[in-house]
């Protein structure tokens, strides 16, 4: 066998075609916690890399570094919190700044080349910007974020506080379901005091609590040791503390809702739906009402939903605004929610379902309030126990959170109030389409179906 004489000839790549230029004013950033590199055209200065430091006054030079050549848009990575003092100087000084999900196709790993690679990008037009509300939506979801944050903290004094309790084998929680309560709150400020008297104790027993005062006096028969009487303390204080913030979280809120305008509705506000209970950590405005004041706002009343209270309208608000331009169709608004499938298919077949790392905060809200639907009796109700029975609970969640954020979007599109009523053919198809199947069943057992 003669061997082949033909030398190995490496071939020259092909050339990739120039993309045009949709942006040609466009720099890139590299956002880091102590440095920030910045790439330019080449043409517009002798120095189209620089490297700013991430200090006020660094800040301020870089944007006058970015005016002086002739930059009109900007691009960054959403780099942990880093980015949000440069994006607020950078929009101040009149810039457009488009912020990218950090997921973007990336080529290098060094930080000059990223911040090349993004203005490379972003001049080409391959960039897309993240959604991001108005300044004023983000004040109010600053202070939103950080009642949940209190509310939270709250939850663990509470179980430190049980702790305790159990440490001294103080077993409260067996008698009465919250020992945040009126009662148990009473008992604890007076073992604090230096009562312990399991009788005197017991008697601080409200008359709505079902345990008997000769239980409650049994639960509070213990070992009263200094160190868990201490932590004790602690973890009070730290309850009081939150509630403190809480409440004075409350008051900002309803302040910062007073300054956003009233948008007109066609239609009264009506009464949210019956039958669903709230929490009790829902926004409590001092001087009004959180349902009617988000119905001012969006002029329309989003609590007939079932399933949507005043909160879930408020972290709505504070997370998207009024503004829901940036969404095209209610496709885009649930496709941006992270509740829609995302299959990979191959050969026109589906391999599977890949989730994305990380989800918005309204994606896992809608989730939640979904579970409050298993029980209701409404079309929500129905339509997610009939997707629950098909395809499973997790299934049934994400459907049902998807078709509320598509109710929810057409309600603030049209300004229309939510009506049962729309459904109703829907469900009467449903309902045809169960006879048949019983229908057919009992046919196949030589039974016959009888309408009463």
């Amino acid at each position: 066998m003669q061997r082949s004489h033909k030398k190995n000839v490496k071939r020259r790549p092909k050339a990739t075609p120039a993309l045009p230029t949709i942006n040609p004013h466009a720099a890139g950033i590299d956002v880091g916690a102590t440095s920030m590199y910045v790439a330019v055209p080449i043409d517009s200065c002798d120095k189209p890399i620089a490297l700013f430091g991430t200090f006020t006054e660094d800040l301020l030079e870089l944007a006058v570094y970015l005016k002086q050549c002739q930059v009109k848009t900007v691009a960054m990575e959403s780099t942990s919190v880093y980015w949000i003092p440069l994006f607020e100087i950078l929009e101040q000084e009149g810039f457009e700044v488009c912020l990218i999900n950090p997921n973007y196709p990336k080529k290098e790993k060094t930080d000059v080349e990223d911040c090349q690679w993004l203005q490379y990008l972003h001049s080409v037009g391959l960039l897309k910007a993240s959604f991001r509300p108005a300044e004023q939506v983000c004040a109010l979801r600053e202070v939103l974020r950080f009642r949940d944050t209190s509310i939270k903290a709250l939850a663990q004094s509470i179980t430190r506080m049980q702790k305790s309790l159990t440490l001294m084998n103080l077993l409260l929680h067996n008698v009465i379901s919250d020992i945040s309560g009126v009662t148990g709150l009473l008992i604890i400020d007076a073992i604090l005091a230096g009562e312990r008297n399991p009788k005197a104790l017991a008697a601080k027993r409200d008359r709505r609590i079902k345990a008997s005062e000769e239980d409650i006096e049994k639960s509070l028969v213990g070992n009263y040791r200094a160190e868990h009487l201490f932590t004790l303390k602690r973890h009070r204080q730290a309850y009081k503390f939150h509630l403190e913030q809480i409440a004075e979280c409350d008051a900002q809120i309803e302040q910062m809702l007073r300054e956003f305008d009233d948008t007109p509705s066609q239609n009264p506000p009506t009464k949210p739906v019956a039958g669903i209970k709230f929490s009790k950590n829902d926004i409590r405005l001092p001087s009004g009402n959180l349902s009617s004041e988000m119905a001012r706002i969006y002029g329309v009343n989003l609590t007939t939903i079932p399933g949507v209270g005043p909160m879930t309208v408020c972290t709505l608000f504070g997370e998207i605004g009024k503004d829901l331009s940036r969404f095209p169709n209610a496709s885009a608004f649930a496709s941006w929610l992270k509740l829609c499938p995302n299959p990979r298919i191959s050969g026109g077949r589906t391999l599977g379902h890949s989730n994305t790392p990380s989800k918005p905060k309204l994606s896992v809200l809608f989730r939640t309030i979904t579970q409050s639907l298993e029980r209701s009796q409404t079309y929500l109700g129905a339509f997610y126990r009939r997707v629950k029975a098909k395809d499973g609970p997790q299934s049934a969640v994400k459907a049902t959170a998807h078709k509320i954020a598509r109710i929810i979007f057409a309600m603030l599109k049209t300004k229309q109030p939510y009506d049962e009523k729309h459904f109703e053919a829907a469900q009467k198809k449903i309902n045809q389409s169960r006879v048949r199947w019983i229908t057919q069943q009992a046919a196949s057992l030589g039974l016959t179906v009888q309408n009463s």
